[in-house]
């Protein structure tokens, strides 16, 4: 029996996220029967974390078990005739039996974009949260400051979330200009559902004006998610590196 790790990209917008479902296509369905019909068995991968609808990653990770002799330098070139354009898999990598994706994950980083535009781009809707007005981006970094550190993260987390501990370390919490778009980098030792997605809506708060950041700060102690508003849109965030 082998041991593998995949690194992927995808572009999620025609996926209802990475987990398979029964009544919609998810990323991980795609990838399973093109590794199935490569290796000549069933596979059923394991993933560093679920990504929603809409989202997008540049570095998620997978894991799985396999009896198939195909060198392991094979498999990125041998299986992008089996996958569509938006799924690439670009580094395959033999590792130890107790190696698992998703638990064996000691940090993980997401980018979130924003493209500040008074017209709509229909080349970027799908990959950026557009919107009309510049924000503060000093006042958004004061307020994203508050998340370093470890926290209990429930006031930026949905309903429906597994019942685990909402509590969380953030390494790196920075927004910064990136060809022409906003860009929030943000490092932690693990995410709790949506959790990035609710943090960015609420620092976005803070750039408009809405709140201040200690307001922002308050959101965050209070542990309360009916404070922190309106999630950012799925399209603008991407899972970009996982480490072990």
């Amino acid at each position: 029996m082998r041991y593998l790790k995949l690194t992927l990209s995808y572009d999620g917008t025609n996926y209802n996220g990475f987990q398979r479902q029964k009544n919609a296509v998810g990323i991980q369905q795609i990838v399973e029967e093109a590794l199935s019909h490569l290796l000549g068995e069933n596979i059923r991968l394991v993933a560093s974390g679920r990504t929603d609808t809409g989202v997008h990653a540049w570095g998620q990770v997978i894991s799985f078990t396999t009896k198939s002799t195909v060198p392991i330098g094979h498999i990125p070139r041998a299986i992008k005739h089996l996958l569509p354009g938006d799924i690439v898999v670009w580094k395959a990598e033999e590792v130890p039996e107790n190696f698992n994706a998703r638990y064996s994950a000691v940090e993980k980083t997401y980018q979130y974009r924003i493209m500040v535009t008074d017209v709509q781009d229909p080349f970027k809707r799908n990959y950026a949260w557009e919107i009309k007005k510049q924000p503060d981006v000093e006042k958004m970094q004061k307020a994203a400051n508050y998340l370093l550190g470890t926290h209990d993260f429930s006031a930026f987390r949905n309903k429906g979330s597994k019942p685990i501990s909402p509590e969380r370390t953030i390494s790196k919490a920075q927004w910064e200009m990136a060809e022409k778009e906003l860009v929030f980098t943000i490092t932690g030792d693990g995410f709790l559902y949506r959790m990035v997605r609710n943090i960015v809506g609420a620092l976005v708060k803070v750039g408009e004006g809405k709140i201040t950041p200690d307001e922002f700060q308050k959101i965050l102690l209070a542990k309360d998610r009916q404070q922190a508003g309106m999630a950012a849109p799925a399209c603008g965030l991407y899972l970009m590196q996982v480490r072990y």
